[in-house]
């Protein structure tokens, strides 16, 4: 398959991978409704300084990912669409960075429009490519980067390679004010090692202090901004989310060393038969291809410091996928000029991918299934047809893309195209009232509507509630979670009770109106908390509960 044959076809793929399905999916709990909602409150307040969450300090993170969401929020309106775009602008470009890199190294539209294919459409980038978080966007910032710096690679004029240092140091910028120091330390981790390989030690602390210079020059106003209104900004933002997170013994989402194994496999789908090969030509043609080593220490190097940092999520690993699509693009090639061999496994291991996946919708999570308790209702037969369809294109595609000799294997790139069509509305209504709040608050909008005073058990809830409802003043009942911090000033004293003290509460406020507490159960038991006050009206649906108290006198 030529290049010119397919070329036109890539708007229509990305179209349907990237654009159609944000808006037909709920958001996810907590992260989604989070930014979602931070950004709104932004937007609202005319704030782009200093960021707040449901009205609370939240200085979890800096600004730079907040501004890209609140100009997305602000072309798009409040849509589902709208908080995900930010998420897909982000691999959108970090794509289109990749294909100039790998251009720039082997002078090949082919190879570099087939790493741009790779990258959007490996499993782990498309899950977080359009869902609303942060590394979509450090993945942009570090991508640019490290992409700034191969105009210092190349060796080029003088000119050429400051400006190199200059770009590095205002991506590295950007990436800082985007999700703190680990934007510095990837590039440096990554880069330093290849200098001193290279033998350019000299010009690497030469002029290194141009990159310092435009990162500083770039973040520099936001820093001193947000010390001059927050001054204990930096105090919480460097000790607790850098030290604590990475470093100390109660880290969050602690996970063992090798954690990112398993993450690295499933997210190279349907790319993986090509990895192992992939790594091990870049091992070889290291000493011979400048470039191809720098590639590999791009992905080895962050992921070792990754791998070593005591705080694990697969989110963390994204920005290895853009040197590694671009080894897998260049792998995949060669094989392919050399009669194919060894690109048929990719297309066996997508058969078998699809298959299992097929028999795991159709045995295990069916309401038909043989487990004692599946995940899907009897009601939601359309629901697991749906999925299976999804994982049956899957294998189909996979089974074309090994025939002939593996002639078309390059439609490996359409195997997860049914599952992102449909995973919206294959999604079980056991994970929905778990997980996607956004239905639920929709079937008691009336209520919520009319209430004086909105109370939720649970962060999640309590952004969705406020997102669908466009106040921010919600009420926490026992759980601070992440809020902790905000929710120690003074002035954010009213916004979190206990359950003990509900009725009490209760009794005082529901002379100024009616109230609305939603409920996020622990488990399906359907049991109801006792200290709750009886409600006037109770709506249940999965582990999601309204209780309504109309106004009394």
């Amino acid at each position: 398959m030529k290049y010119s044959r397919y070329i036109w076809l890539l708007p229509l793929l990305y179209t349907l991978y990237y654009l159609i399905p944000l808006e037909f999916r709920a958001l996810w709990q907590p992260d989604e409704v989070r930014y979602a909602e931070i950004s709104r409150e932004m937007l609202g307040s005319g704030n782009w300084v200093v960021p707040h969450f449901l009205g609370l300090r939240y200085f979890e993170k800096p600004i730079a990912g907040y501004w890209i969401n609140n100009i997305s929020q602000w072309i798009f309106g409040g849509t589902n669409f709208a908080v995900r775009f930010g998420s897909v602008f982000s691999v959108t470009l970090s794509a289109l960075l990749i294909y100039w890199l790998a251009l720039r190294l082997w002078h090949q539209r082919a190879t570099a429009l087939l790493s741009a294919v790779i990258f959007l459409t490996c499993l782990l980038v498309y899950s977080i490519g359009t869902y609303a978080v942060l590394d979509p966007m450090i993945t942009l910032w570090l991508t640019a980067a490290m992409c700034s710096f191969w105009l210092v690679g190349e060796g080029g004029s003088l000119r050429q390679r400051a400006a190199g240092w200059l770009l590095l140091g205002l991506a590295c910028g950007m990436g800082f004010m985007t999700k703190g120091f680990l934007a510095l330390a990837v590039p440096v981790i990554a880069i330093v090692p290849w200098m001193v390989w290279q033998r350019r030690l000299k010009e690497l602390l030469l002029f290194g202090p141009l990159a310092l210079l435009s990162a500083v020059a770039i973040s520099a106003p936001w820093s001193i901004s947000i010390a001059f209104h927050e001054p204990d900004f930096w105090n919480y933002f460097f000790w607790v989310e850098h030290i604590q997170r990475f470093a100390e013994s109660d880290a969050q989402h602690k996970a063992p060393f090798w954690y990112y194994l398993p993450v690295l496999i499933a997210g190279a789908l349907p790319w993986l038969g090509l990895l192992p090969g992939a790594l091990r030509r870049a091992w070889r043609e290291r000493q011979a291809s400048a470039g191809t080593a720098y590639l590999l220490g791009w992905v080895v190097m962050p992921l070792l410091f990754f791998s070593v940092a005591k705080g694990k999520l697969p989110t963390y690993i994204l920005p290895c996928f853009a040197p590694l699509a671009m080894l897998l693009a260049h792998h995949a090639l060669t094989l392919s000029a050399a009669g194919r061999r060894g690109l048929k496994a990719n297309g066996v291991i997508n058969l078998v991918v699809g298959g299992v996946l097929l028999l795991v919708m159709m045995v295990v999570l069916a309401p038909w299934s043989l487990v004692r308790h599946p995940v899907y209702a009897s009601h939601e037969v359309s629901k697991v047809l749906l999925g299976a369809s999804a994982f049956l294109f899957w294998a189909l595609v996979g089974w074309l893309s090994m025939r002939g000799g593996a002639k078309y294997w390059r439609l490996a790139a359409l195997c997860p195209l049914g599952l992102a069509l449909v995973i919206g509305v294959a999604i079980p209504d056991k994970v929905i009232y778990s997980k996607q709040p956004q239905p639920f608050i929709s079937s008691v909008s009336a209520e919520l509507q009319q209430s004086r005073f909105v109370l939720a058990n649970s962060i999640g809830t309590v952004s969705a509630l406020a997102w669908a409802l466009k106040r921010s003043d919600i009420v926490l009942l026992d759980q601070s979670g992440e809020l902790a911090y905000g929710l120690s000033y003074p002035d954010a004293a009213s916004r979190l009770i206990s359950t003990e003290d509900f009725t009490r509460w209760l009794s005082q406020r529901r002379r100024q109106g009616n109230i609305s507490l939603v409920m996020k159960l622990s488990d399906n038991s359907g049991e109801i908390d006792a200290r709750i006050p009886a409600p006037d009206r109770l709506e249940k649906r999965g582990r999601m509960v309204l209780y309504f108290y109309r106004q009394q006198p």
